[in-house]
């Protein structure tokens, strides 16, 4: 199945009449349901190493440039990421992932301990092992795929026109490559980026193109929870049909990719948390982010038998 040009994607953002957005649920609805039937996936996640980050950016608590008051610590070890992938399969999420703050990880201690954990949960448990770890060389992934290491996450954050805005500490070539790098030595790659940071209707149709260019397998869709002591405290950028938009338009310019929907959906969203499913996801994240709380994977459970649809479970 083809999907939508550029064109068409922004008009599809412009119109802001209800009719114009039942006539956009009804269609990415559809396209779900090629894509996926009525079957939905969670992932979960584990912030095994935070706060201290070199990189500065904007919509980060854990940013260079970020005055919130968060807990910090260094990397866990194997054996506490171990049981936190043992948690998130028992609550049925089919994905885990473990996040790293930083700009990298590299060959080291570090690395062997995150190659030990994927290790342990690729050999011993069904949960898939994925890793947010960085701008990674080709030889580190290469290692983490071999310990067992499923697929890669790297958003590009932001178009390219305005990640200068949000990040000044490393390039937007090198979110490209970090993507390109993964795909390279043969993991399944997670890449998308975060709305509501003050981008223009066309960059975020830009930035669902150069995620479309790359031709990775899923497409994270975050929206911006604004953190006191954040450069974007104070941004209030988002309405849930907003969000609809969004998401039907990535669901209609990426139809054969999983459209997961992961940070900010309780904040901007609220009420209709479960119209993600009628926007085109397929797939989300359930039991809380990096610094922020979410809903327990039990509600999110209820959420989607609730929406007539089927958990698939780890």
């Amino acid at each position: 199945m083809k999907g939508i040009d550029t064109e068409e994607a922004l008009a599809l953002l412009k119109d802001t009449s209800q009719t114009g957005l039942m006539e956009l649920l009804k269609r990415a609805t559809a396209a779900r349901e090629a894509y996926a039937g009525n079957k939905i996936r969670t992932c979960s996640i584990v912030n095994a190493r935070c706060g201290n980050c070199t990189e500065n950016c904007a919509f980060c608590a854990q940013s260079a440039r970020s005055r919130a008051p968060i807990r910090t610590w260094p990397m866990l070890s194997a054996d506490e990421i171990f049981k936190a992938a043992e948690a998130a399969e028992k609550h049925g999420a089919v994905r885990y992932g473990i996040v790293t703050a930083g700009r990298k990880v590299c060959k080291g201690p570090e690395l062997d301990t995150l190659c030990e954990a994927v290790s342990r949960i690729a050999s011993k448990l069904r949960i898939k092992p994925c890793a947010s770890l960085g701008i990674l060389d080709e030889e580190v992934l290469t290692e983490l795929k071999n310990a067992g290491l499923d697929r890669c996450h790297h958003n590009l954050e932001a178009a390219p026109s305005y990640f200068p805005v949000v990040c000044t500490t490393r390039s937007f070539q090198s979110q490209l490559d970090a993507v390109k790098a993964a795909k390279k030595v043969g993991l399944s790659v997670c890449s998308g980026g975060i709305f509501g940071i003050g981008e223009s209707l066309e960059q975020r149709v830009e930035l669902l193109e150069t995620v479309r260019s790359l031709e990775v397998d899923s497409v994270p869709v975050n929206f911006l929870t604004p953190i006191p002591g954040t450069l974007l405290e104070n941004a209030d950028n988002l309405t849930p049909q907003d969000c609809m938009r969004i998401l039907a338009v990535a669901r209609l310019m990426m139809p054969e990719t999983s459209i997961r929907v992961c940070g900010g959906r309780e904040r901007n969203m609220r009420s209709f948390q479960s119209w993600i499913f009628n926007a085109g996801a397929d797939a989300f994240m359930t039991g809380g982010y990096l610094v922020t709380p979410g809903r327990t994977p039990e509600e999110d459970a209820r959420m989607v038998a609730d929406a007539g649809l089927e958990l698939v479970r780890s």
